[in-house]
């Protein structure tokens, strides 16, 4: 069989063989065609119905790919991957006629003609689209260089747009989102999309949570957002040092009044986000305790090994907020608590705590008792979710009996079949030909949530981990809206983390989420952290980048996996170099992979990591580096309030209060508040850390010795990362 997809599996950094690329013809440029076919095939030629005249290309033998990987790799599901393993793949390239209308492509013979039963694909719908003259509606001064916006059209969509904008001389850009390989992007070509970079952020250049928002600092002062939650590119004065060039991919009629909404914010940057805040949505001040430490490890999973270290928390006097627990669920609900039984629940009936039985050997024989046994400790308890439904191995039980139910409900992304809508399967390698339901209509998210009320109302969940939003790939996909995926893919994690955030909301709790994926919105929903790393000094370095980006954008609520969450364990040092940063970091949590119970345990505990390294220091300095951040929280607490009112980062890079420090933003360091300065120590054996010091009137918070303006090098034993605070702020009091 000939398999051609047009579109792809929406891979934003690959190309499948069996797809076109680029997925709009343009007009005189290349197009490549591809396609997969058996072993016994031949050859393949692609027919062009070219203003209804048919002409004739020889495909070539390709090496076969999907979902950027070789067809052999582990990241298709394995009924597609046996499907396909003994298939060729084919491609040709062209150059795009004005006249083309469709294609198809037919097998060969041994001689290169098509024989009379030749096995074909059907016809594929291909309209050339030109670039032509277009218009940007501009909110704000008005910037876009004049002459520069054309838009991408076929006669029937507008697909693309791209316009400029000026680049004066000293300008700096800054933000994008959370990104991770520098803080400056000026002189970079990057582009915005939500993509699941698994580790090795900072040198990949991808990142879970973009924006299309940035600040121009430097000069007078200004910044911009691009109203859209679709792709877009960059070009900060890379091609020319004098413009930052826009492209934005859209999905639009041709008779559309603007292809895009820009808006451009003038002042200092505390300003331009305060506007940018207005736009997309403030942060909402969540209660005091997702300020104190959370402690997470996947394998916690049991409710004996929770309790275990909780208690060994409480032994060792290091108090923690909030407990995160992944491994919880059956894994194929993930509504359920692994070994709870129940009778199957049909039509999508919501769950209710008796509707299960928890056997006493099972691995969680009390869920409520043990939450409450937590809260009573002063613990809170936060799960994890996903937002798929499991559909491999094929789904039994509970499990189907959701499936049915969510498409009974029309409640799932779709995407087109043969034969019409089918609901959308996941092409990621992470749980591959799950369902996904469409969070982003109130009425799908609520179904959704409603089937895990029972954990907030009756067993005292307090948030979740609103983990794996990064799941929709592909341009054609269909919202419950109508939206296609071009729009809505990039909106999803947003609507995730508010859907789950209006369930404990309407459960009267704080709306306490956890994401790792977003967009611009995100901000007004809960906390985030940067995704998945390793424990190394790099992804220390990367992920303060990473804070340093998302606090310039709004996201108040920020953290990271403390010293890396995968592979093996830190060592002592950047445990502790990572942990004493993390005290000013607004949300402090660390976290550790599944590792199959294989010992050495690879948990990064304080004494799991000083048994592993022998170094006994570490538990008694993680003891006094949480005691700081016990005694920070009410300071902490009011900057948190101060931002969501002013727009003032929590964790703010130096040029947002000094702008004549741009120049400065490779050097990671940041105010914490008003009153704090932090310079972490990013590299092996450095005895402290070169601190900027942006004005007279600062003190080494440790030594209480005042520090010259300029830049200072401050002492930092392990436990300890250079600090700087305001000459008489009562948070002095603290160190």
């Amino acid at each position: 069989m000939i398999r051609h997809r047009p579109f792809g599996s929406g891979h934003p950094y690959a190309v499948d063989t069996a797809a076109r690329e680029p997925a709009i013809p343009v007009v005189g440029e290349p197009l490549r065609l591809g396609v997969t076919a058996g072993p016994d095939t031949a050859g393949i030629v692609v027919e062009l119905d070219i203003d209804g005249r048919i002409e004739h290309r020889d495909l070539d033998r390709v090496a076969q790919t999907s979902r950027g990987r070789a067809i052999d790799g582990g990241h298709l599901a394995a009924a597609a991957a046996k499907q396909r393993r003994a298939d060729g793949g084919w491609s040709v390239s062209i150059d795009v006629p004005a006249g083309l209308r469709r294609y198809r492509f037919v097998a060969t013979d041994s001689t290169g003609a098509a024989a009379s039963d030749a096995e074909s694909t059907r016809w594929f719908a291909a309209l050339p689209a030109t670039w032509r003259p277009g218009l940007v509606r501009e909110h704000g001064r008005r910037r876009v260089v004049d002459g520069s916006v054309e838009v991408l059209d076929d006669g029937a969509r507008i697909h693309r747009v791209r316009f400029a904008l000026p680049l004066a001389p000293g300008e700096h850009v800054l933000g994008f989102g959370e990104r991770f390989d520098r803080v400056d992007q000026t002189g970079q070509e990057l582009d915005v999309t939500v993509f699941e970079q698994y580790k090795s952020q900072g040198a990949e250049g991808k990142t879970y949570l973009p924006m299309p928002f940035a600040h121009v600092v430097g000069g007078e002062g200004w910044g911009f957002h691009l109203r859209t939650t679709a792709r877009s590119w960059f070009d900060i004065g890379a091609a020319d040092a004098s413009v930052i060039s826009v492209e934005v991919e859209t999905d639009l009629p041709i008779d559309a009044e603007s292809a895009l909404d820009l808006e451009c914010f003038e002042g200092s940057p505390t300003a331009v986000l305060d506007a940018f805040l207005d736009r997309v949505g403030r942060p909402e001040e969540l209660p005091e305790w997702v300020l104190g430490l959370w402690a997470s490890g996947n394998e916690w999973n049991t409710q004996a090994e929770v309790e275990r270290q909780a208690a060994l928390h409480r032994e060792h006097d290091i108090p923690i907020s909030a407990l995160v627990i992944e491994a919880w669920s059956d894994e194929s609900t993930f509504t359920a608590f692994r070994d709870a039984r129940s009778d199957v629940r049909e039509h999508g009936r919501p769950a209710r705590l008796a509707d299960f039985t928890f056997p006493a050997d099972g691995a969680w024989p009390d869920p409520k008792a043990m939450v409450d046994a937590l809260h009573e400790d002063g613990v809170r308890t936060i799960l994890w979710q996903i937002p798929l439904m499991k559909m491999r191995p094929h789904p039994v039980g509970q499990a189907r009996a959701d499936a049915d139910a969510a498409r009974q409900a029309d409640v799932l992304i779709e995407e087109p079949g043969s034969r019409g809508s089918v609901p959308y399967r996941n092409r990621g390698w992470w749980f591959p030909l799950s369902l996904m339901p469409d969070l982003s209509d109130e009425r799908a998210a609520r179904w959704w949530t409603e089937q895990r009320r029972y954990l907030v109302e009756e067993v005292g969940i307090d948030g979740f981990k609103t983990d794996g939003g990064e799941h929709a790939w592909g341009r054609e996909l269909r919202y419950r809206s109508g939206e296609s995926g071009v729009h809505g893919n990039n909106r999803f994690p947003v609507a995730y983390a508010k859907a789950y955030g209006d369930l404990l909301r309407s459960a009267g709790k704080a709306p306490v989420t956890f994401s790792r994926a977003g967009w611009a919105g995100t901000q007004a929903h809960g906390a985030v952290w940067a995704g998945d790393e390793n424990s190394t000094w790099a992804a220390f370095r990367w992920s303060m980048i990473a804070g340093l980006n998302a606090g310039a954008c709004g996201l108040t609520y920020w953290g990271w996996d403390i010293a890396g969450f995968s592979g093996d364990i830190p060592s002592a040092e950047l445990y502790l170099r990572a942990m004493a940063a993390s005290a000013f970091v607004p949300i402090m949590q660390y976290h550790s992979e599944f590792n199959h119970h294989r010992s050495p345990s690879r948990d990064r505990t304080p004494w799991n990591i000083a048994e592993r390294t022998g170094d006994a220091s570490v538990v008694p300095l993680t003891r006094e580096i949480v005691a700081l951040r016990e005694r920070l929280r009410p300071y902490l607490a009011d900057a948190v309030r101060q931002s969501i009112a002013t727009g003032a980062p929590v964790m703010r890079p130096m040029w947002f209060s000094w702008p004549s420090l741009v120049d400065e933003a490779a050097r990671i360091q940041w105010q914490c508040g008003d009153d704090l300065i932090v310079a972490p120590v990013l590299e092996a054996g450095a005895s402290g850390a070169e601190v900027l010091v942006p004005e007279e009137g600062w003190v080494d918070a440790w030594s209480g010795e005042s520090v010259d303006a300029g830049t200072a090098w401050v002492d930092a034993p392990l436990g300890r990362t250079p600090v700087l605070v305001r000459r008489g702020a009562a948070v002095a009091a603290a160190f």
